[in-house]
């Protein structure tokens, strides 16, 4: 059976795309899904750049759909270098917002434990800016096939130096 990554007849993996960018080592060692809209949309969103870490860090703990994270707000904030008050403070606010919902977990014999992070507002939220972006690139899309099905060259000529 051939091992993934790499090419038939050859004994050496064959690199993807983003081992490519980022290096092998960094991304077996995991990597994080955000999508573009969420980013390139940020402030339309209202999300500081705090609140953003937090969402990137939640979301690192992010692996399957019906599996949210849950992280505790002490591990996040080492992780961001703030103190676990600030993202308590961030997560009520984006709680506010409707980005996040925060599910509290209840534990058989430990009683409280760490809340789950559900991102369905922000998904919601999100969903019309990359609508947005979708139909800019397929207007982008329009003018470039526009321009390449024009014929014949373009217009240019020479211009002598003693013309002026």
């Amino acid at each position: 059976m051939k091992s993934q990554g790499t090419k038939p007849g050859s004994s050496s993996p064959e690199l993807r795309t983003n081992e490519k960018k980022w290096g092998k080592p960094l991304m077996e060692a995991g990597w994080t899904l955000l999508p573009n809209a969420v980013l390139v949309r940020q402030a339309a969103l209202g999300l500081t750049s705090t609140d953003m870490n937090i969402l990137l860090h939640l979301m690192a703990y992010w692996w399957k759909e019906a599996e949210l994270p849950h992280p505790s707000k002490v591990t996040l904030a080492k992780s961001i270098g703030v103190t676990a008050r600030t993202v308590q403070r961030r997560i009520a606010s984006m709680e506010r917002s409707g980005f996040i919902k925060r599910v509290p977990r209840k534990g058989p014999h430990r009683g409280t434990q760490t809340n789950l992070y559900d991102f369905s507002g922000l998904i919601k939220a999100a969903t019309p800016y990359a609508k947005e972006m979708l139909e800019e690139r397929a207007e982008k899309a329009k003018e470039q096939a526009k321009r390449a099905a024009r014929k014949g060259r373009p217009n240019l000529r020479l211009i002598d130096k003693d013309e002026d």
